[in-house]
């Protein structure tokens, strides 16, 4: 089984920086994408950005040019740097792996549980 934990959210002011985390644990053959997701109170879950196995990456537009999303693939992490936060940034924030197991095995996604960024004006 892959899990996933997330870490270093909080609460912070606006116009403040946080950096989220995401370690996976578990056998992973490969990795073909990285994404943190958001849920705010009341909305539906939301794509913030994601980095492919390339390297290329895709953010929402409401955090293009303040969140920056990146991985360490030796440590099975991604990382969300997120800056000039607003009130609007806050939510549940989650991270999701689309994984392969095995050499030519079907790939499989995986969520973290969660972690809660509040931003307060």
């Amino acid at each position: 089984q892959v899990q996933l934990v997330e870490s270093g959210g909080g609460e912070v002011q606006a116009g403040g920086s946080l950096r989220l985390s995401c370690a996976a644990s578990g056998s992973i053959f490969s990795t073909d994408a990285m994404d943190w997701y958001r849920q705010a109170p009341g909305k539906q879950r939301e794509l913030v950005a994601r980095i492919y196995n390339s390297g290329r990456t895709t953010y929402a537009d409401s955090v293009s040019g303040r969140f920056t999303i990146s991985n360490d693939n030796a440590k099975k992490t991604v990382y969300l740097q997120m800056s000039t936060l607003t009130s609007q940034d806050t939510a549940v924030y989650y991270c999701k792996f689309r994984v392969q197991r095995i050499r030519g095995g079907y790939y499989q996604e995986y969520w973290g549980q969660g972690t809660q960024v509040t931003v307060s004006s």
